[in-house]
């Protein structure tokens, strides 16, 4: 009988958690194409939002509404993953599960046009 390993605690734990983050922002940018073309985007955008004349808060909602855009695009790109690990074979629930985070990274873009717009426009 194999034991189970203890759980790491503390500072470990920590650690461990940055790295499983680290590989998977590697995955996705070495794997999946809109989220190099959304990183290249918001590297445009984000920095950008530094020299537009805005004040404290309507700058953190523009960064962050960026920031959104990249987590539901990881998030968007681990349900393909696991839909696909699944079965590769065509299946209603399957496209469904792929259109709604498809239809998730819409939402969040608009959202990035609509607060850079709204801001930015006045």
């Amino acid at each position: 009988m194999t034991s189970i390993p203890p759980q790491r605690t503390g500072v470990a734990r920590i650690l461990a958690a940055a790295k499983y983050s680290r590989d998977g922002i590697k995955a996705a940018f070495r794997g999946e194409a809109a989220f190099r073309q959304l990183t290249a985007l918001h590297a445009v955008l984000i920095p950008l939002a530094f020299f537009c004349p805005v004040s404290r808060g309507e700058r953190a909602l523009m960064i962050a509404v960026c920031l959104l855009s990249l987590v539901v695009e990881l998030l968007n790109s681990a349900i393909e993953a696991v839909v696909d690990r699944i079965s590769t074979e065509r299946h209603p629930l399957s496209k469904d599960a792929k259109d709604m985070g498809s239809a998730a990274q819409l939402f969040a873009l608009s959202m990035v046009a609509a607060a850079w717009a709204l801001i930015l426009l006045g």
